[in-house]
């Protein structure tokens, strides 16, 4: 296995060659690069691989300009079996032809003894709508390629291993707290305690895995442009929700966990019945992290003119753009067939765009200008990237702007799920799938008892065995696997507003 920087990888056996997540390309309006910087590897020799995955459309996993001019098209595509046709629909567009479907979690045969399982996951908040992570076998070694996919079917991983090595994210992809409004003693109090939760949810992946060698990937990526440089973990602060590969390998050391292994783009780890042979590109090869600042600030001078010509594109050619019949035009329809998530939003949600302060009216199904009544939740953009995504049809601004951390963001109360459903399935598709994932939620099937009650098997925010990540204290149930709370009296969550749980005293009829 060859690491390809940030999520990427190229695995080779005597049955073929798979490349996973190749990523080169400055992704969410310029504001994410690969960490360490990628761009010197011998990119032509990962050209043609037998197979190609990509495990889900975010800009860091699926990049166009990359695939596009780096990559054979006479590759197969080992397609996760999403509910969405979006990931195929976009791989065509690109040229690619030959595609698999595998069946969601089932072991499939490749031919040569090569053997793959795709885990799938599809809830709204999962990725773009879906998600994905890779297990293959090759009769000599195990792999699971988890990237930053939360596979939570444990039997089904489980029975394809034991595996030899475990490639996980471990490092923040969000814009909590950095984004927000909020003091700078509230942001670091904030952010400690997303940074440590971050560590610990990895680090119970690893332990529910069990694999020989632990491989941190998938993040984090570096912010280059001089307005976002300071979102950088320059030096190990506890505060900061971007820890880097070093760090994790060092909290695994820590914890016990002797198998984890420090790689950078262009490491060759080969496995074979046990084994781990670990193979550096340069005989010095982690100067990124021992000097991590100056290395920073030498790869942003590289990626000054890269980034210059990028912000030249944001503004669309022509005349501007009317913002709010645009938008008025585009979310209206959908607002009028996405009830359970305007429901779920429950308010005006205010976009301060440039000058143009507009409401998102969730009740009333409409976008107006804001006529200065409160909004829970309001967002800071700049008009020049909504006017780029309203000519681009951007149908996921998460996936495009959001996670870049160009805005800013403030809200009144807990985190709510559904406005970010929103505006991540701004077509019909992905509105009504959303929206039947809530009008549908999966119906309590099992039920456990745990410290004097019966409670749901299942969490009911992403599915997590509350038999095994579940405690309570004080009435209140806490899933440790991402630390969602729900009060057991009521049923009511304590993180958001989108999740109740099923839960009674134990005993009652």
């Amino acid at each position: 296995m060859t690491m390809l920087g940030h999520a990427g990888l190229y695995l080779e056996t005597t049955a073929g060659s798979i490349l996973c997540d190749p990523w080169t390309s400055p992704a969410y309006f310029a504001s994410w690069f690969p960490f360490p910087d990628n761009s010197a590897l011998p990119w032509d020799r990962y050209a043609c691989p037998d197979y190609l995955y990509v495990s889900h459309l975010h800009q860091d996993h699926f990049d166009p300009a990359h695939l596009r001019e780096r990559v054979g098209r006479d590759t197969t595509v080992l397609l996760p079996d999403y509910p969405l046709d979006d990931l195929r629909g976009a791989l065509a567009t690109l040229g690619f032809t030959r595609f698999r479907r595998l069946p969601n979690g089932d072991p499939v045969e490749l031919g040569g003894g090569l053997r793959v399982a795709i885990t799938a996951v599809s809830a709204p908040v999962d990725g773009p709508i879906g998600d994905s992570a890779l297990a293959v076998a090759d009769g000599s070694a195990r792999i699971l390629n988890q990237n930053d996919a939360r596979p939570l079917q444990a039997e089904q991983i489980a029975a394809f291993g034991p595996y030899d090595a475990h490639f996980l994210q471990f490092s923040g992809a969000s814009w909590w707290p950095l984004a927000y409004d909020l003091p700078a003693r509230a942001k670091a109090v904030y952010g400690r305690a997303a940074r440590r939760n971050g560590l610990a949810r990895a680090r119970r992946f690893i332990e529910q895995v069990g694999a020989r060698h632990v491989v941190p990937n998938a993040g984090p990526a570096c912010f280059l442009d001089d307005d976002l440089f300071d979102f950088n973990d320059l030096h190990g602060e506890d505060h900061n929700p971007f820890p880097d590969q070093s760090v994790f390998v060092d909290h695994l050391h820590r914890n016990g966990h002797a198998g984890a292994v420090l790689t950078v783009p262009g490491t060759v780890l080969e496995f074979a019945h046990g084994q781990c042979e670990v193979r550096h590109p340069a005989p010095d090869p982690f100067t990124a992290f021992q000097e991590k600042e100056a290395y920073l600030r030498a790869y942003a001078a590289r990626a000054r003119p890269r980034i210059a010509q990028e912000r030249r594109t944001w503004r669309p050619a022509g005349t501007r753009v009317d913002v709010l019949t645009a938008l008025k035009d585009w979310f209206e329809p959908l607002l009028r067939i996405a009830d359970h998530i305007c429901a779920g939003v429950g308010g005006p949600v205010l976009l301060d765009i440039g000058d143009l302060p507009l409401v998102i009216d969730f009740p009333a199904r409409e976008v107006r200008r804001w006529n200065g009544e409160p909004c829970r939740y309001r967002f800071r953009f700049e008009r020049d990237l909504v006017e780029r995504l309203i000519a681009g049809h951007q149908v996921d601004w998460v996936n495009s702007l959001l996670l870049g951390m160009r805005f800013t963001t403030s809200r009144v109360g807990p985190y709510n799920e559904h406005v970010y459903t929103f505006f991540k399935c701004l077509s019909p598709e992905r509105i009504s799938y959303a929206d039947a994932w809530y009008a549908e939620p999966e119906a309590p099937s099992e039920f456990i008892r745990l410290d004097g009650w019966e409670i749901q098997r299942r969490c009911p925010h992403l599915r997590a065995d509350l038999a095994r990540f579940g405690e309570i204290r004080d009435g209140v149930l806490r899933c440790r696997m991402h630390n969602w709370r729900f009060d057991l009296e009521s049923g009511r969550c304590l993180n958001a507003y989108s999740h109740r749980l099923t839960a009674r005293p134990a005993g009652d009829a």
